[in-house]
């Protein structure tokens, strides 16, 4: 089987069953989310000890994949989340590295490595934080404004792939990523603009009731935009630091979950900020 076959097949089946359970959100969801975070925590772990780094791995990997399951017991009332009892667990893990790296095996790499790769792919959470946000009364409100940042996300990377093939002369970064132009960021960014646009029109406010200005809508796909493509960026300088091409090869066609999901990562957490200025119920 080609790798566009792998890869088209993987996308046919992910695709319907993730827009499911976002759907349907609540537990299913935030296992779903629990899950991506988790491998990506792994495969973030996993490309540091290229460098002769030993994260707390399994640390890294529980803690990833627990962010988004206690975002949804906070919206439950299960208990209450709070910044203190995060700040402490991180002194609780940086204190452990006395007896678990020691002096002679890097131990301050090994902590940040360990909360960098739990906390980078667990913001992958805000997309439960959204589909359940106050102004979403209905599953298909929720999942129309879900989507609406992802989809920007991919019509940045669709605008910046096809400019940059046709007319992309310049490099953008070549030291990080030798294939990205500036004409192609340029394309990425401007077709994300007129998405938005649409997309605050025609989908937003006839299915989730909520709206958006035309500046409003213009200045969300700007961010998004750039937000989306500065992930991208990170992610390739993090696969350049530890000499592999892809993140890890547990999706088919695809690469890993860092691959799939770096400017997700980046962007979820800053389009949430941004909805809960931007929107406006309906009238």
């Amino acid at each position: 089987m080609s790798e566009l076959t792998r890869r088209t097949l993987f996308a046919v089946i992910a695709a319907p069953l993730g827009i499911l359970i976002v759907y349907l959100g609540g537990a299913p969801l935030a296992a779903m989310l629990g899950l991506i975070a988790a491998l990506g925590a792994w495969e973030i772990q996993r490309m540091a000890t290229a460098n002769g780094v030993e994260p707390l791995m399994p640390v890294g990997i529980v803690v990833a994949g627990l962010i988004p399951i206690a975002v949804h017991g906070y919206r439950l009332g299960v208990f209450h989340l709070s910044l203190t009892v995060g700040v402490v667990l991180f002194l609780i893990l940086f204190g452990s590295a006395i007896w678990l790296r020691g002096p002679a095996r890097r131990p301050i790499n090994s902590v940040a490595l360990t909360a960098l790769g739990a906390l980078y792919p667990g913001t992958i959470a805000y997309i439960y934080t959204l589909r359940h946000h106050e102004y979403t009364i209905t599953s298909a409100a929720g999942t129309a404004l879900v989507a609406m940042p992802i989809i920007l996300t991919w019509a940045t990377d669709t605008g910046a792939y096809f400019v940059g093939k046709t007319i992309g002369r310049h490099k953008l970064i070549p030291s990080v990523s030798p294939g990205k132009s500036v004409e192609g960021a340029v394309g990425g960014l401007v077709l994300t603009l007129v998405v938005s646009v649409l997309y605050a029109m025609f989908i937003l406010r006839p299915y989730a009731d909520l709206h958006m200005t035309l500046a409003g809508a213009l200045l969300f796909g700007l961010v998004v935009s750039l937000t989306a493509q500065i992930g991208d960026l990170v992610a390739s300088l993090m696969k350049r630091d530890a000499g592999v091409k892809d993140s890890s090869k547990i999706l088919p066609g695809h690469g890993g979950i860092v691959d799939r999901f770096d400017s997700l990562f980046f962007v979820m957490p800053v389009a949430y900020l941004l909805l809960n200025r931007l929107l406006v119920v309906a009238p």
